[in-house]
């Protein structure tokens, strides 16, 4: 007895039916962790920029605290409102004295460190940036 050709082929199409599901279900997952990939580096890209604008702020409170109150001394703070909320922020300043004819400048070096998260975490980051200012017209 022979196997006609008809016989021999039961079954193909649920083959095919359940490798195109296979495939369609990895794309899915793909598709799935790029989501989450590309939203968790657009979070990071905004917190990034917060700590930016946090350090940034605390140039200008150390510029302020140097040029009008007359104070170089560091200080370290913590933002509790707003968009800046949970940034711990501190500024250091180094101040030198340069003799120009008759008069005196002093020369502020000002550094600011802005973190948020712990370090190490997923959600950590940070920024430090540095300015000078002068306190000559």
């Amino acid at each position: 007895m022979s196997v006609s050709p008809v016989n021999r082929q039961h079954g193909v199409a649920l083959m095919a039916a359940l490798f195109l599901l296979v495939v369609l279900a990895a794309l899915a997952l793909v598709a799935v962790k790029l989501s989450v990939v590309q939203h968790h580096t657009v979070s990071l890209s905004m917190q990034s920029a917060r700590a930016f604008q946090a350090a940034q702020s605390a140039i200008e409170y150390g510029a302020y605290r140097a040029l009008v109150a007359g104070s170089c001394a560091p200080a370290a703070f913590t933002y509790g409102e707003g968009g800046l909320a949970g940034f711990d922020v501190s500024v250091t300043c180094t101040s030198t004295a340069h003799g120009e004819g008759a008069g005196v400048t002093n020369v502020f070096a000002l550094q600011a460190f802005a973190s948020y998260g712990a370090y190490g975490s997923p959600d950590y980051v940070s920024r430090r940036i540095q300015a000078t200012v002068t306190d000559s017209l």
